[in-house]
């Protein structure tokens, strides 16, 4: 399949557009509208992954080598818990760094380790809110012919994400960027920008803007759909906690694809950009707020390019709301007390948008996308519910290990000093 830049640049194949990461002439890569899959889809979450990403990767480089990517990477669940007959979670936070995030970077890894020729040498450089670098990492970690460089702003991420992003070490830099997310994007942005930059370090992209990250996301929307289906539940709405967009993308286009899925309900926190655009049509990116849900800190959405060029009309597509951290304190607590389960502040974001369509009388099935392990946020949650949170074997295996960050401005110039 051939994909174009959102700006008009030329088509080039979607292994190549995988490569690079961000189309040269600073668009993002797209790929074309499909018509609905008929299926077969499978049973599980491996096979249904295959089945909604062959079309994208027919008559390409990597075609013949899908499956085996799909094996490498899908090799944890996305199970749904319901809560009632119209209320749950997708859990998504089953994966080695305990985020969403895994199953993505784990299958751009496995896309690049056979696009990127034997002998050389690739910097995939990505700008991390929390999650992302840690899941980047782990994906790429001791891979011969990758080095992985990671700027994360320091002092804005939970401290066991901050570990996290520096427990790898080896084939890892991480750098704690003396700013916000929205500078750590502003940077790595400017990096791809710089041609020659580019070519002397065989820099990658592994942020959301990579459709090697975020078609495979459609993966777990395609399972639950289908297996809410299965329950008898016909069409199910998701509601998705979202900051970079891509997430949210990848379900709409798990809708394209002809799966039953109802509504597409955006949920973000104080950074209000995506819900202040879908309201009034004026896309106003803006400095972007410390909140609880710190991964989801992004004042200027990159994949938001991505749905203007997909829809002439974004908010006949998705709707989307925000909440303050006043309301993902409250609906922590009461998550806990009136539905037994602990769940992290972006979880919580999504859990507390839905409660208010219920307010407003809108019904039918829906699923509020559990975006990371509440382990990861501690300091946050632990105090609200007034307990330890037992922490997965993988993320406490990461916490055991020794952590080290470096220091850097939030410049261009320090940037390239360290890439060296």
């Amino acid at each position: 399949m051939m994909v174009q830049s959102t700006r008009g640049g030329e088509a080039v194949p979607l292994s190549v557009a995988i490569a690079r990461g961000q189309a040269t002439d600073g668009g993002l890569y797209m790929p074309p509208r499909l018509p609905p899959q008929p299926g077969p889809w499978g049973d599980d979450l491996p096979a249904r992954a295959a089945a909604a990403l062959r079309p994208y990767f027919a008559g390409d480089a990597l075609a013949l080598q899908l499956d085996d990517c799909v094996r490498e990477s899908f090799t944890f669940p996305a199970p749904t818990t319901w809560f009632d007959d119209d209320t749950g979670l997708l859990e998504l936070f089953h994966g080695p760094t305990a985020a969403f995030k895994d199953f993505g970077a784990r299958f751009l890894a496995a896309c690049l380790v056979r696009l990127v020729p034997r002998g050389k040498q690739a910097t995939v450089l990505v700008a991390t809110s929390g999650d992302t670098g840690a899941a980047v990492a782990a994906a790429f970690w001791r891979r011969p012919g990758f080095r992985v460089v990671v700027l994360y702003p320091d002092g804005r991420v939970s401290p066991r994400q901050a570990h996290q992003l520096g427990a790898f070490g080896d084939n890892v830099t991480t750098l704690r960027v003396a700013g916000t997310f929205d500078d750590c994007q502003r940077l790595v942005k400017a990096a791809f920008a710089d041609h020659a930059l580019t070519g002397k370090h065989g820099l990658v992209s592994a942020n959301s803007i990579s459709l090697g990250r975020l078609l495979p996301q459609m993966a777990y929307y395609v399972h639950a759909a289908l297996d809410a289906r299965a329950a008898g539940k016909g069409a199910v709405h998701f509601v998705v906690p979202t900051g970079n967009l891509g997430n949210g993308f990848a379900c709409l286009l798990a809708r394209e694809a002809g799966l039953p899925i109802g509504r597409i309900v955006l949920a973000t926190n104080g950074n209000r950009v995506l819900p202040d655009f879908l309201r009034t049509g004026r896309y106003e990116p803006k400095a972007s707020l410390a909140t609880l849900a710190n991964a989801m800190d992004v004042g200027a959405p990159s994949n938001l390019e991505r749905l203007r060029d997909r829809c002439a009309d974004p908010a006949s597509a998705v709707t989307a709301d925000w909440v303050d951290d006043d309301t993902i304190r409250r609906t922590i607590t009461a998550t806990l007390r009136d539905r037994g389960t602990v769940v992290c502040p972006h979880t919580a974001c999504g859990l507390a948008v839905l409660e208010r369509l219920r307010a407003r009388g809108e019904t039918g099935p829906c699923l509020v996308a559990a975006t990371a392990h509440p382990a990861k946020f501690d300091t946050v949650v632990e105090p609200l519910v007034g307990r330890s949170v037992p922490v997965p074997p993988a993320l406490a295996a990461l916490l055991a290990r020794p952590a080290r960050a470096e220091p850097m401005a939030a410049t261009l110039a320090d940037l390239v000093a360290r890439l060296g």
